[in-house]
């Protein structure tokens, strides 16, 4: 753990914190006769050496609190959860789980992904080929909260999990062998309604519907599974619209783009592929011209006031959710005209103000 500098965005000395289960022993992988790993074979002896010791893959924050931090052991087949004290450290462990159904055989949790607006978690598992999905217990993450803002012991909370497994599902078609695939990427699309994993031997990415009603919400349906159109799809990344997929295929050198269908979810080939050298990583960065800032921030901040009135015009009082216990605040009875009246007139302050400080720096 490090800190970092929110103007220019470097690292600052010291570290923080840091885990380490392997006590600093070298990651072993399948190597391909040719040079490199071969992520597509998942034999008995690939998947010893994968796990003989622990395997720390990710590391994600809660994004409720940010006091829990989710380690996936893919050595180990746990999610562990730890406590992130105030101060960036990392040296509680409250609870381990397993990542899967417990089978016995396998699971390999590689990534760790939270659902934007439902009290809900996913682990991809390389080994089983599988998704699992866990509910988010926002209450215990509250407690733990609350305890740590008042200064108490957090070993009180050793032995209870903030998570609690709600339902598995296969990546891949049930006629083809795990032994041939590991899975790769995991992301949950922008708008929360799909969820997308890369299949690195199927050579495939599978796209999920996330439920969005009843006891069942944030659980997955299967939508499809796309041929990538190359080998080792390694990583994958939307573009800002969401609209378009880049895929990055390892083992044939190519970025693949395909089209998003943001009604159905599924893919279709773009007709873009690019050249590039074992590709494992895709990043889309925005651009932005400096002598548009000052107009693109003004032309933002009058969208913003139409957009506010045209919310209070347009309001009932009957806002509410599509299932019974939403995460995200939605309103339930009816406001008075006089409080939307006040919080649009303090609204236009703020943006007159905005707009005066934009001014100036002109």
């Amino acid at each position: 753990v490090f800190q970092i500098d929110f103007e220019t965005g470097a690292l600052m000395g010291p570290m923080k914190s840091m885990y380490d289960p392997k006590g600093g022993k070298q990651m072993v992988a399948s190597a391909k006769k040719d040079g490199g790993v071969n992520h597509s074979c998942n034999d008995e002896t690939t998947i010893s050496a994968r796990q003989a010791d622990p395997h720390s893959h990710a590391l994600v924050l809660d994004p409720f609190v940010g006091r829990v931090a989710y380690v996936p052991d893919l050595g180990k087949d746990l999610i562990r959860e730890f406590y992130y004290d105030p101060e960036g450290k990392i040296e509680i462990e409250l609870n381990v789980m397993p990542s899967g159904l417990c089978t016995g055989k396998p699971d390999g949790p590689r990534y760790f992904e939270f659902h934007p607006q439902y009290n809900i978690a996913y682990v991809v598992n390389e080994l089983s080929s599988t998704i699992a999905v866990f509910e988010v217990d926002r209450h215990l993450l509250n407690e733990i909260n609350a305890a740590a803002r008042s200064g108490e012991n957090m070993i009180r909370f050793r032995g209870r999990s903030t998570l609690r497994l709600v339902q598995s599902i296969s990546t891949i078609p049930s006629a083809f062998p795990t032994t041939m695939n590991t899975c790769g990427r995991i992301c949950v699309h922008k708008s929360g309604r799909f969820v997308i994993v890369s299949n690195r031997g199927h050579q495939s990415i599978t796209v999920f519907k996330v439920k969005t009603k009843g006891s069942k919400r944030g659980e997955l349906q299967n939508v499809g599974c796309y041929h990538t159109r190359g080998e080792t799809p390694r990583h994958f990344q939307f573009d800002h619209s969401g609209q378009y997929l880049l895929v990055a295929n390892q083992d044939t050198d190519s970025i693949t783009v395909f089209n998003f269908n943001l009604s159905n979810g599924e893919l279709k080939y773009s007709g873009n592929e690019y050249r590039v050298p074992s590709p494992n990583f895709v990043c889309c960065c925005p651009t932005h011209q400096e002598d548009d800032t000052i107009q693109s921030s003004s032309e933002i901040l009058s969208e913003s006031l139409v957009v506010s009135s045209s919310a209070v015009d347009a309001y009932d009082g009957s806002s509410c959710s599509d299932s019974e216990d939403s995460t995200v605040p939605v309103h339930r009875g009816q406001l008075s005209e006089q409080s939307l009246k006040e919080e649009l007139a303090q609204a236009k302050l703020e943006i007159e103000a905005l707009k005066k400080l934009l001014a100036e720096k002109v």
